[in-house]
């Protein structure tokens, strides 16, 4: 079984598929976090983040399994990779990775789940179950500033909330593989759900797949 699930920053996919990775003991990938490691990777090397070459040559090495280290969740590697994001032969190179990631648990007898913005339409468009993840960019703001800060509308709100906005139109607007929601993929708006709703409602669409 292969999952998608896609959506903005801050929706709630990452959690979620998490989750779902752990319910059915599929092999997990973030894949926002690939271009967050490639840019985090490009930032500590001095390289511009306008260098395609310089991202393409990061994005073929980069070890899928070193990418916990902890600036990789700062706004700074977030802004990086949604810039370098823009790039089609990065992406290009990065797809290729992702994609050969989710054959090799298939062949593995695992299955996967990948999360990010382009998962269900660009990466996977066969996946068995595709969900697009999102919430209003409020929302979103309040609870990324309380990831990030423990507080959900002190000094900070404003600016993450002008930083959601800017990076929705970069990754919707963009020409290579813009987030968009996958025609088959079920519309999962958790505005008004907390996480466990959210993964009850989740587990509900995948059921229904694995019994259709």
């Amino acid at each position: 079984m292969i999952i998608a699930v896609d959506g903005p920053a801050a929706s709630g996919k990452g959690t979620l598929a998490k989750r779902l990775a752990a319910q059915y003991g599929l092999a997990y990938l973030d894949t926002g976090r690939t271009y967050r490691g490639v840019a985090l990777a490009m930032r500590r090397a001095g390289a511009s983040f306008e260098d395609v070459t310089a991202a393409v040559e990061t994005a073929r090495r980069i070890d899928f399994d070193a990418l916990e280290d902890p600036e990789m969740t700062s706004t700074e590697a977030g802004e990086g990779a949604s810039r370098i994001a823009v790039m089609p032969d990065l992406r290009a190179a990065l797809v290729e990775r992702q994609r050969a990631f989710a054959e090799r648990a298939a062949r593995e007898g695992r299955g996967a789940v990948l999360d990010g913005r382009d998962v269900g339409t660009v990466i996977l468009p066969d996946a068995t179950v595709k969900l697009f993840v999102t919430a209003d960019v409020a929302e979103r703001a309040r609870r990324r500033a309380l990831e990030l800060y423990g507080i959900a509308h002190g000094p900070e709100f404003d600016a993450l909330l002008e930083m959601l906005r800017r990076r929705d139109a970069r990754d919707s607007g963009r020409a290579a593989s813009p987030l968009k929601q996958a025609p088959d993929a079920y519309l999962l708006d958790t505005t008004d759900m907390d996480a466990e709703a959210a993964f009850s409602a989740a587990v509900r669409v995948v059921e229904r797949a694995l019994v259709a």
